[in-house]
């Protein structure tokens, strides 16, 4: 399992690089000053790490659980990412109709934007990061003659 600082570096790291792309790339797409959707951006990234250190720590230790370890493959990733978006679209969809003046359709339709790019993102991000930062195997307990 991931230790504590390893599951910092992970969350900070992925809304950093997060936040570079999207805040630029969502002014333009939804014709916003990119002050505005920069504050949205920054509040969604606050919410979304701390949402990130609780969610993989639970998704992880259920792994651990069920599975034995907490490797996941292609088909899991896609349930992990969805899961995380959609536990997120619920927390931040009022904040966003609110701060950007914007009916709840709206905020929705530009949430589900988020969501679809973060949905692709957090996919080849923690693939990626896996890949950079593997999994430590379980120490094996030491066999007593």
């Amino acid at each position: 399992m991931r230790s504590t600082a390893d599951r910092i570096r992970h969350a900070v790291s992925f809304e950093v690089i997060g936040l570079l792309i999207v805040t630029p790339l969502g002014a333009w797409i939804f014709d916003f000053a990119m002050h505005a959707i920069g504050i949205v951006a920054v509040v969604s990234a606050t919410v979304a790490m701390i949402w990130n250190y609780l969610f993989n720590l639970g998704f992880d230790r259920a792994m651990l659980r069920w599975l034995g370890h907490a490797r996941k493959w292609p088909a899991l990733r896609v349930v992990h990412a969805v899961l995380f978006e959609l536990g997120l679209l619920v927390v931040l969809l009022p904040f966003i109709a609110w701060y950007l003046q914007i009916g709840l359709w709206t905020a929705l339709l530009m949430d589900l934007g988020f969501a679809g790019f973060f949905l692709v993102y957090a996919f080849v991000y923690n693939w990626a990061y896996d890949v950079i930062f593997p999994i430590p195997e379980p120490a094996k307990p030491a066999q007593t003659e």
